[in-house]
């Protein structure tokens, strides 16, 4: 079942790679190899994903609606080809900003709870 359009909240949650797929095309549009190096430069190193997952999760995009192909091709004298790439929709950008509200909100939750120092206080967690 293909959620609602008109509420970007039926869409969530969205798995790490499809946020930071969108958050990365926040910026412009790009091609699926550039994601892939901007999704581990924007972690640093914390989110790797592959080709599989990368062009299944664009794939899934495109047909929702939240990212399109794009017409226009760099100079093919600077750029190969075959590159496709890929551009936010309005669709797009309102989910990822759905999702970054429902993290924000869920951070909070977290950070008000004495196990993780209550009060926002920050704690570290290696060793927990």
């Amino acid at each position: 079942m293909r959620p609602d359009e008109t509420d970007p909240e039926t869409w969530l949650p969205l798995t790490p790679a499809v946020f930071n797929i969108l958050l990365t095309l926040a910026d412009g549009e790009r091609h699926g190899y550039s994601i892939m190096q901007e999704i581990t430069s924007q972690t640093q190193g914390k989110l790797r994903i592959g080709p599989t997952t990368l062009y299944r999760s664009i794939k899934h995009l495109v047909e929702n609606g939240l990212i399109v192909e794009s017409d226009e091709r760099p100079d093919p004298a600077l750029d190969d080809e075959r590159r496709r790439y890929y551009r936010l929709t309005t669709l797009g950008l309102r989910v990822a900003a759905a999702e970054m509200s429902r993290l924000e909100q869920t951070l909070s939750v977290a950070r008000s709870k004495p196990l993780f120092g209550g009060l926002g206080q920050a704690i570290s967690v290696k060793g927990v």
